[in-house]
């Protein structure tokens, strides 16, 4: 046997065993009794309950797709992973799912015929959550959501980079089994909102970075990563600890209030966090929202986030409404923005959002600011206000156009940001136009399960 033969048999052996061991990892961290679950109505409706708490809908529901049958394209820089069918069909769906499946999907990353899941189900959020729960959630799937037939659409990671069972030794790592733990400083409130945001809620997901692995820095308050911002499908999931970038500026009122309005006097939620509210917090009992805003206002900065900005005095306002434009940028707000959000940038409360003071839009970083001038974006809908309002794409404006206005936005009244580089902007426009499509076949839905 010559050399070339001994090295393909040796990485044959090793590719092997490696395999060998994730098939192992997999039993293991899947390995769950089996439980009785009651099919009461009480019971499903704690999980619906549960389900909108963990905003399943939003993931699991492409736009215009069916309730629950997947589809939607979560972009990623290998490419798009669609949400999969968590409707009870027996045949495309979870139908055939005991709840011991069921739980070690839900909170180990572990599909029923044993492949790990991707980490785009925030499994590593949901092993918190108590037993009870899950049931709750299961009964919730199996008899309270229409089942769907629709085939589960496959990712465009390429090949090699898109097999599962590597995610096993991920999983292991970085996927441990957990309980939550209660913060003995805090009261029951405050406690209440950290299960909140740490289990079902699972912010973490999009607001807390991640490492070299894709793995969250942070799990839990470790005063520095746990939600100090990110980068999520091309948005910026801003800071939500107590830094000046972040919620500093917020009172514990408006946050309740965002949660559960998608708006305030001065902000609206756009992009991904406008589905958030609109598919889950706007459904949350009002105690589970305050005690969620009550706990993020606990976070203190992170040790590398500015806890104040230095005052700055508006000359903005003045010279927009002089008409003597002393820049491209402010042009180009005056033609495209000025008429919403006013010159003097505090827009029109709950309905056009602010810009002055808005932690969003002086964000340290700009993809968010970036991509939805380019895009545009609407508020969500909500049983709070009775209208929703939108924002129109600028697409149609040059990279250098969008660098200029988005640069004049962020540094004008009261705002300090850093400046924005047209390779930025040519950078957010090529994602935004390679973005992988939903999913969204001609489906065909059953009746309830009874």
């Amino acid at each position: 046997m010559n050399t070339f033969s001994k090295t393909v048999l040796l990485a044959v052996v090793l590719l092997g065993g490696a395999y060998g061991g994730s098939k192992w990892l997999t039993r293991q961290q899947g390995e769950a009794g089996q439980t009785a679950v009651e099919f009461n109505e009480e019971t499903i409706r704690r999980g619906e309950y549960a389900a909108r708490l963990s905003d399943c809908f939003a993931c699991h529901t492409a736009p215009s797709g069916q309730p629950y049958a997947g589809g939607l394209a979560m972009q990623t820089p290998l490419g798009a992973i669609y949400s999969t069918n968590i409707t009870p069909d027996k045949e495309t769906g979870i139908g055939s799912y005991s709840y011991a499946q069921f739980k070690a999907a839900l909170q180990h990353g572990i599909r029923a015929d044993g492949t790990p899941l991707y980490p785009a189900m925030p499994y590593v959020s949901y092993a918190i959550m108590p037993d009870d729960e899950i049931q709750a959630l299961y009964a919730y799937f199996m008899k309270g959501v229409r089942p769907v037939k629709q085939e589960n659409a496959a990712s465009t990671i390429p090949p090699v980079l898109n097999w599962r069972w590597p995610m096993a030794y991920w999983q292991a790592w970085f996927a441990p089994q957990r309980d939550f733990v209660a913060d003995k400083r805090h009261n029951a409130q405050i406690n209440r909102g950290k299960y909140l945001v740490e289990g079902p809620g699972h912010c973490g997901a999009c607001h807390t970075p991640r490492g070299v692995a894709y793995q969250e820095k942070a799990l839990s308050e470790d005063g520095q990563h746990f939600l100090s911002g990110a980068v999520i499908d091309g948005w910026r999931a801003k800071s939500l600890r107590g830094n000046a970038r972040g919620l500093a500026s917020w009172k514990t009122e408006e946050l309740a209030d965002f949660f559960a309005s998608g708006r305030t006097e001065r902000s609206a939620a756009f992009g991904a966090m406008a589905e958030v509210v609109e598919h889950s917090t706007r459904y949350w009992k009002p105690e589970d929202i305050q005690a969620m805003a009550a706990y993020l206002k606990t976070l203190p900065p992170a040790p590398h986030q500015e806890a104040k900005l230095p005052a700055k005095q508006d000359t903005t306002t003045a010279m927009l409404r002089s008409g003597k434009y002393n820049s491209r940028g402010a042009l180009l707000y005056a033609e495209h923005c000025m008429a919403c959000h006013r010159a003097d940038g505090n827009g029109v409360a709950r309905i056009f959002p602010a810009l002055n003071q808005n932690s969003a839009v002086y964000s340290k970083h700009p993809q968010s600011v970036i991509q939805v001038t380019l895009e545009g974006g609407r508020t969500p809908g909500s049983r709070h206000d009775s209208m929703t309002f939108s924002m129109p794409a600028f697409k149609h404006l040059s990279d250098e156009d969008i660098t200029d206005l988005v640069n004049f936005v962020r540094n004008s009244w009261s705002n300090q940001a850093p400046e924005v580089s047209r390779k930025e902007v040519t950078e957010i426009r090529d994602f935004v136009n390679g973005k992988a499509p939903n999913f969204v076949p001609q489906a065909s839905a059953g009746a309830h399960h009874e």
